[in-house]
């Protein structure tokens, strides 16, 4: 390891030396960042100018940020009710029909089945909670 650089033979930071904190920007971020202060009002009047013009590569630089594209999306379809494990196993059955049905798309029955199975541990826990409880309260009896 080299005393001057603060790194290990691998190129990793040695103990005790972090690097740079936490937030800080790059030179050459903030030198750009210089050069274009101020003048942002008139680089994107520029952007709309030249998207109006026909420039392909501005206009949907302009349609993004008016429009940007949605992650997520709302889904719809019917769901039994949840309360107990059995119900959350219906459940896990109607969202694996709803894909195979093309009602959700795999990626969204997946996100949907994730949140099943964190409300069917939920409910698992206040069951064992309460079975607990109760043994704990019969014993102090």
């Amino acid at each position: 390891m080299s005393r001057n650089s603060g790194r290990n033979s691998d190129g990793t930071f040695a103990k005790g030396n972090p690097g740079k904190p936490k937030g800080t920007r790059h030179r050459a971020t903030m030198a750009s960042l210089s050069l274009l202060d101020g003048e942002a009002e008139a680089l994107t009047r520029k952007a709309i100018e030249s998207a109006l013009g026909g420039d392909s590569v501005a206009l949907r630089l302009c349609l993004e940020r008016i429009a940007p594209v949605r992650k997520d999306a709302p889904v719809q379809f019917a769901l039994p009710e949840m309360n107990s494990a059995e119900g959350a196993a219906k459940a896990a059955g109607a969202v694996l029909s709803a894909v195979s049905d093309g009602k959700l798309t795999p990626s969204e029955g997946a996100h949907v089945m994730g949140l099943i199975e964190t409300y069917r541990r939920t409910l698992e826990l206040s069951e064992l909670e309460a079975r607990v409880i109760a043994l704990e309260q019969s014993h102090a009896a």
